[in-house]
């Protein structure tokens, strides 16, 4: 893979946005200067991830992550450097040099998880193909399409496509291109017998699913022939690209619309997805004909906090699909149904009534869960106690899954108007569902009425070595990355002993001090951005923070986005409604930057004491007084500079 010029890779960087490029991920919301939204790295209740659109950064304050907008899609989406660069130039528009066609040999360097993507991408391109450029294609898939009413653009959007009934015509054509029979297994294209090889999905419609940034990790395959004894769908197999109960068929075409309406709607299958689509209701997703999943959840998460399940008019399978309200309730989310007439589906409503009349209709038949699930089982026997009893026992489990407490609440007092239950009696029946389903969680029988601390060891504290945390290194290494492009005045005195005041750079401060005394910073990766800034003052350039964002050293990239980024911001409301001045750092530049070196420089002069005296010990011992009285008069030289250093900071020094 060639490698990306350095001015095409700066552009990339000045083009990408890293708000519009995490909004495709997660749902942000205004947050001072800043953008908030839940983690897309770990499970969370409360937003930790914010994202600066001024400085372009990310930090997720739950993981520790952070970075550019590279460091997030490598992070997120496991691309490489090049692949994140070529992700964003695709999406920007920005032409990058012409490559040459990869090779097998090529192919077969890349890792598994490169290759499997290459080959589902070529699989999508050439079953669309089939579809649109074959006789058979033609004859029997697009027509199949045709006749279910899907339109030749919403076709093409979802990239449909049919794969060839001759056995093995696929294989074939892919194995002709260099891609290795091993990874067409993997991903479930090909299967094999002895030596014979045949393409899985043969004669079938295909349906690729995407992940949230549009790459495919899989497909499914629908069948045209009535046999019963035939799987109407077929789906690609779990592989180190595709976890089906983390995925959501249609949610790379959704999730804008998701955000923008902050609801997503949730069907059952691919067909669903593309009529409601092509009827105008865009922020749509299906479980893909499967029970809906805590992970595929936790996905929808990350867009809205609401989601309204549409569920066909057939009602034998919806009592089966209460457990994914349950688990829905069970992450705090809010959870809505429509329930479609008798005989109809989403797919088929949609085509019969039209865009308008589908949107009404959604309108005027959403319901909360508690009141469909209500009005369900009261149709079974409302008259035998019994049912009665059953009905609002499953009602209240519900409910106690729900994590805030307000909510259970409000919910219950519904309960206890609807069915005319005293509150006090759900309150309790709901304190005994909320009290064993904390025993599960923590995996014991009961909850005690004590809890017993277990007897811990104890530990030796440890001595601090280089290995520990160095503030004086981490505050100076944040002044040059931060400030080092900002002008300061120095006091200087000339030949004849008078004061010139002299301007200059926070970088070129700090370096020339760390110079002239020959220091260097421990923590390698400050090292590295420490020898880039010298570097680059050697070449006439003085590095804002964003040119250390640009580097493909993802480490440096990491330590300069936690400088970057704050957590918290203070609001202008201090100066323009309470006259209060909270003064900056930057207010104070120049004796932020002092106070730096000299708490480097003292820390530096600290650690050569420590080590004389360790050199001390063991010169005593061998009697060696000349190198005892060499070593006494360094430390006591030493710490003469570290006294007038410490003035400086405007330290005590306690004996």
């Amino acid at each position: 893979m060639a490698r990306i010029p350095a001015h095409i890779v700066d552009e990339i960087m000045q083009t990408a946005r890293v708000e519009e490029v995490v909004g495709e991920f997660v749902n942000l919301k205004r947050a001072g200067s800043n953008l908030k939204g839940l983690s897309p790295f770990t499970d969370e209740k409360t937003p930790s991830f914010v994202v600066s659109p001024a400085k372009q950064l990310f930090k997720c304050f739950s993981t520790g992550k952070g970075g550019s907008v590279v460091t997030f899609l490598m992070e997120k989406e496991h691309f490489s450097f090049p692949e994140a660069l070529r992700w964003l130039a695709d999406k920007y528009g920005i032409q990058l040099p012409e490559e040459e066609p990869q090779t097998a040999e090529e192919i077969a360097a890349v890792t598994e998880r490169e290759s499997l993507q290459i080959i589902n991408e070529f699989a999508k391109n050439h079953f669309q193909q089939s579809l649109h450029e074959t006789e058979e294609g033609k004859a029997i898939g697009l027509s199949y399409f045709l006749e279910r009413g899907f339109r030749l653009d919403i076709i093409q959007k979802f990239n449909l496509g049919y794969c060839l009934n001759k056995g093995n015509e696929f294989t074939e054509t892919a194995i002709s291109k260099g891609y290795k029979l091993e990874f067409l297994e993997k991903v479930g294209l090909v299967k094999s017998k002895d030596d014979r090889h045949f393409d899985f999905f043969r004669g079938r419609v295909m349906f690729p699913i995407h992940s949230v940034t549009g790459r495919v990790l899989g497909f499914g395959g629908r069948t045209l022939l009535a046999d019963k004894k035939i799987a109407k769908y077929f789906n690609s197999p779990e592989s180190i690209i595709y976890n089906k109960s983390e995925i959501l068929y249609g949610l790379y075409f959704a999730k804008g619309d998701i955000i923008k309406y902050d609801n997503c709607f949730l069907v059952e299958g691919y067909t669903d997805v593309i009529s409601m689509h092509q009827s105008g209701v865009t922020n749509v997703v299906s479980s893909s004909g499967t029970s809906l999943t805590h992970g595929q959840i936790k996905l929808i998460r990350r867009y809205t906090q609401n989601i309204t399940i549409l569920y066909d008019g057939d009602s034998a399978g919806i009592k089966a699909s209460f457990r994914g309200i349950d688990l829905i309730l069970e992450e705090g989310m809010n959870v809505r149904v429509v329930l479609f007439p008798d005989g109809d589906d989403p797919d088929s409503y949609a085509k019969k009534v039209g865009a308008v009349e589908l949107d009404n209709y959604i309108k005027n038949n959403t319901k909360d869960f508690l009141t469909f699930k209500a009005e369900l089982l009261l149709g079974e026997g409302i008259s035998d106690p019994s049912t009665r009893v059953k009905l609002i026992h499953d009602i209240v489990h519900s409910i106690s899954l729900i994590p805030d407490q307000i909510t259970r609440s409000i919910y219950a007092s519904e309960i206890s108007s609807r069915f005319d239950i005293d509150i006090n009696i759900i309150n309790q029946e709901l304190a005994k569902l909320r009290k064993g389903q904390l025993s599960k969680q923590l995996e014991e029988p009961s909850l005690s009425k004590f809890v017993v601390v277990p007897n811990v060891p104890k530990v030796q504290p440890q001595i601090a070595t280089k290995s520990t945390k160095n503030y004086a290194e981490d505050d100076l290494i944040r002044i040059l990355v931060k400030y080092g492009h900002f002008g300061v005045e120095i006091d200087q005195i000339d030949d004849k002993g008078k004061v010139f005041v002299q301007e200059t750079t926070v970088s070129e401060l700090i370096c020339h001090e760390l110079l002239r005394d020959d220091l260097v910073f421990n923590h390698p990766i400050y090292a590295k951005i420490h020898q880039l800034v010298s570097e680059g003052l050697a070449e006439g350039h003085c590095f804002r923070p964003s040119h250390f964002i640009r580097q493909e050293d993802q480490e440096i990239v990491r330590i300069v986005s936690e400088i970057e980024t704050d957590n918290y911001e203070l609001s202008q409301n201090w100066l323009n409604k309470h006259n209060i001045d909270t003064n900056t750092e930057l207010d104070k530049l120049k004796s932020a930057v002092l106070n730096g070196i000299y708490a480097f420089k003292t820390d530096k002069l600290q650690q050569r004491i420590d080590e004389i005296r360790l050199e001390l010990a063991e010169v005593v011992e061998m009697d060696d007084f000349k190198k005892v009285e060499d070593l006494l008069m360094e430390q006591i030289t030493l710490e003469k500079v570290k006294s007038a250093f410490s003035a400086q900071l405007g330290r005590i020094v306690l004996r």
